[in-house]
């Protein structure tokens, strides 16, 4: 029975294991694994992106198989072919597909459809195949998940959202700090308040930045205009403007605390120039650990 990543809670149940297969194959960085041998991912970009097509693409060529860029724009999807129809003819080519979208509701058509894996590479909702990275990165450096209080400052994007599942699914504790009407989606909160009640993770939402950093473990910021929003940056980068991750909020953190950003950052807004160049920043090994935790997905979903 195949298996789609739309969400962090489709992977649950495995999380932490798919982030300690990471690990394992981070050691192991350009070993062929036969379950992979030709096997072949097709990546649909709606949106533009680096990390995560670079990643994706480059895991399937060094565990053995490969990847295929689909532009929408050169597709028949671009000229009016339906999402569904474009999944059912993909299930005969492919092995897998990865699909950043606009819209959730793409991405989980596409996925109804498909009778191989779909994961979703970003929408307007979630962004699971980041958090993977993320928490990888923060397993890396404190040796464990569970327990730690993760902030995050900024817009209550679909970053902030899959931020705030994955720390309950973990047991992590998760604070947002944000301005009144910028919260995660209602409905991704309670699921995670849900998720939380189990692993006995704490949620927050923190209209003030400094409360909301106060003795974090791990530091967490976006841009405040995700793609798309172009026409609201002059609002939002007024709105937002003490909510920037600077040396002063960071004080508030705890003392071995660590910087995490998903990228790409603009030094001045969401973050200063000081912080995430500076000793507590770990974004570049957030980002190359995209490349491993992509391996380690796909391993999951085709071997």
């Amino acid at each position: 029975m195949k298996r789609d990543i739309l969400s962090v809670t489709d992977m649950s149940s495995d999380f932490e294991d798919i982030i300690d297969l990471s690990i394992r194959m981070k050691k192991q960085r350009y070993t062929a694994f036969p379950e992979m041998q030709n096997r072949m991912l097709g990546m649909i970009f709606e949106k533009p992106s680096t990390r995560t097509r670079i990643s994706l693409e480059t895991a399937m060529e060094q565990m053995g198989g490969h990847a295929i860029y689909l532009n929408p724009n050169d597709m028949q999807i671009g000229r009016g072919e339906t999402i569904e129809d474009t999944g059912r003819v993909l299930s005969g080519f492919l092995d897998v597909i990865s699909y950043r979208a606009f819209r959730h509701e793409s991405v989980a058509s596409l996925a109804k459809s498909s009778r191989i894996p779909v994961i979703n590479a970003l929408d307007d909702r979630e962004h699971p195949v980041q958090m993977l990275a993320d928490f990888m990165t923060i397993k890396e450096i404190f040796g464990k998940i569970n327990g730690l209080k993760v902030t995050y400052v900024g817009d209550g994007n679909n970053v902030a959202n899959s931020l705030a599942l994955s720390c309950a699914v973990s047991g992590s504790d998760f604070t947002i700090g944000c301005p009144a009407g910028h919260e995660p989606d209602s409905r991704i909160w309670q699921k995670a308040l849900e998720i939380g009640k189990e692993t006995k993770s704490r949620l927050e939402i923190q209209n003030d930045p400094v409360k909301a950093v106060e003795n974090a473990n791990v530091v967490y910021t976006d841009v405040w205009v995700s793609m798309g929003e172009e026409k609201e940056r002059e609002a939002k980068e007024k709105i937002f403007s003490r909510y920037q991750v600077n040396e002063s909020i960071m004080e508030h953190a705890d003392k071995d605390h660590v910087f995490l950003h998903c990228l790409p950052a603009h030094r001045g807004l969401e973050v200063s120039a000081g912080v995430i160049d500076g000793i507590h920043s770990a974004v570049f090994q957030e980002a190359e650990n995209r490349l491993h935790t992509s391996k380690a997905l796909i391993f999951t979903l085709l071997s």
